[in-house]
């Protein structure tokens, strides 16, 4: 007995050839490792637009865009395992997505504005805010942070928009008038083709900027969403 089980525990298991690699070969592994996130839609080629929510950093977006928009993204935040918290003064527009969730229980919340709690983000757990503050949001109480994403809907350009696309690393830009392609354009040095096509843009359209990288995104709903928000639309 003390020889079939020598040292250590457990029984002995059966005997592999090692596998060993040289330096010159580890150079030339290639793992498949892709971005990670929600897909907001599809871009100019018909390739997943990924957008990563869930980040060690804080991680501030700008979407100057429709109600459904937000709503869609929210879905596809929690369906992703992020919780939602949503800040709005007009609860009665999200009731909806929160009563498919199952009351609050699974993932989104809705609370009236500046009444949001601390949500206890973590790598584990990580947590979407969108605040859905209208024209003038004022600012929140609970702010971006590690693993804390925080989305501001703007429906259209206002006073502080300027102030609010500054401080984030991604803004969101749907159909807006000339004027207000205009005015964004100077505060975003956005190229002459993209102020232009700005008021022309299709509903679900979204230009994407974060630096310098700029994208064009079509949202495409599943079944499921157009059963529970309709289908695109800008206007609310």
């Amino acid at each position: 007995m003390r020889e079939r089980l020598r040292t250590g525990l457990g029984l002995i298991g059966p005997r592999h050839g090692r596998h060993a690699l040289t330096a010159e070969q580890v150079d030339a592994l290639a793992l498949p490792i892709g971005d990670d996130g929600v897909v907001v839609g599809v871009d100019a080629e018909g390739q997943p637009a990924v957008l990563g929510l869930n980040r060690p950093t804080p991680y501030d977006v700008v979407l100057i865009g429709g109600l459904w928009t937000a709503q869609v993204l929210a879905l596809r935040a929690a369906a992703t395992g992020a919780r939602v918290a949503v800040e709005t003064g007009r609860p009665q527009s999200w009731m909806q997505m929160v009563h498919a969730m199952g009351g609050g229980q699974n993932g989104l919340a809705v609370y009236e504005v500046g009444r949001v709690p601390p949500q206890g983000a973590s790598a584990g757990t990580p947590v979407l805010v969108v605040r859905d503050c209208g024209m003038r949001p004022p600012r929140g109480r609970v702010v971006s942070g590690p693993w804390q994403a925080v989305v501001t809907l703007l429906p259209y350009l206002s006073p502080v928009a300027p102030r609010l696309v500054r401080q984030a690393r991604l803004i969101g830009v749907q159909r807006i008038s000339p004027d207000e392609a205009a005015e964004l354009g100077r505060t975003m040095a956005l190229p002459r083709a993209d102020i232009d096509s700005l008021p022309t843009l299709a509903d679900g359209v979204t230009l994407w900027c974060a630096d310098r990288d700029r994208q064009y995104v079509m949202t495409q709903p599943t079944d499921a969403e157009i059963g529970l928000l309709g289908t695109p639309r800008r206007m609310d």
